[in-house]
């Protein structure tokens, strides 16, 4: 059994990695050589997204926009048309509705689709410590765990049919999306009157204050100018943008999510949408006329 992998940015790159650890041999493709000469020795490369479906039974993909995933599996040279591919394992995030699109599509032509997208940032992609959200029949998860656990240390099972991971990803992202607004905005508040970052942050992470943020995004790429999470700006709101969609959808005004939407936007229009995800807190930052750094 020969496995591919479509999409080799900042999380997808290492996730192939850690796939290319087994004995199958990895098809690989992605419009940019340079991500494709990343890859350990061994990895074959492929010229389309076709081309690995002609190669591979099972094909990952992890790809930033709608566009770029329907392009990808249901354009000319897209994984419907590949000859070999049995089963496509989806790690973007996309929202329900377009999940339910791509694997109908991709169920006339005999290949079914996991719903798996992963959450844990590219430090834990690279560890293999990414929490992974299934949403399939149960035996297509069987088959796959092995896989699944070169890059996860955490499988969660949602429900047998696409879409629900995705909801399950968009729940998490808005978490975690708000968390990072709303401490960037505190620590803020707190440096404008006099108190040291760091201090705050020790306060916070060792009460009731802590979490994603205050742990790991702001302690390594805010106090320190870093500004290098590994997550674009306009990833963030492209999924945040999904979130309010959905919620809307099922009736919910979405009011938080919708002020934390305008927070990233923000933060996008001062910089640009390829900007880290912790820039959001520059925008609070000139406002306050503060910056929120270490001080030794």
């Amino acid at each position: 059994m020969a496995i591919g992998f479509l999409g080799l940015g900042a999380i997808g790159r290492p996730i192939a990695q850690r796939l290319a650890q087994g004995p199958e041999p990895l098809v690989v493709f992605d419009p940019r050589a340079e991500a494709m000469d990343a890859m350990p020795p061994g990895v074959e490369r492929a010229t389309c997204a076709k081309d690995v479906a002609d190669r591979a039974q099972i094909v990952w993909t992890c790809l930033a926009s709608a566009d770029a995933h329907r392009a990808a599996l249901l354009g000319a040279n897209g994984l419907v048309s590949g000859s070999a591919i049995r089963t496509h394992v989806h790690l973007g995030t996309t929202g329900p509705a377009l999940m339910r699109e791509l694997a109908g599509a991709l169920r006339e032509r005999g290949v079914d689709t996991v719903d798996a997208p992963i959450t844990g940032g590219v430090g834990r992609a690279e560890a293999g410590t990414l929490t992974t959200m299934v949403a399939c029949p149960r035996a297509i998860l069987e088959s796959l765990r092995p896989l699944f656990a070169r890059y996860s240390t955490e499988i969660v099972w949602l429900a047998e049919h696409p879409g629900a991971a995705q909801v399950m990803k968009l729940v998490n992202n808005a978490i975690s999306l708000a968390n990072l607004a709303a401490a960037c905005e505190a620590l803020v508040v707190g440096t404008k009157e006099g108190l040291d970052p760091a201090v705050m942050l020790k306060v916070l992470n060792t009460g009731s204050g802590q979490n994603s943020a205050t742990l790991s995004k702001i302690p390594r790429d805010v106090i320190t100018g870093n500004f290098a999470f590994g997550g674009a700006l306009r990833i963030v709101i492209k999924d945040l943008h999904a979130y309010v969609d959905l919620a809307r959808e099922v009736g919910l005004d979405a009011a938080v999510g919708q002020v934390v939407l305008d927070r990233y936007e923000a933060a996008a229009s001062a910089a640009s949408f390829e900007a880290d995800v912790t820039t959001v807190i520059r925008p609070m930052e000139a406002e306050a006329g503060v910056e929120v750094r270490a001080r030794t």
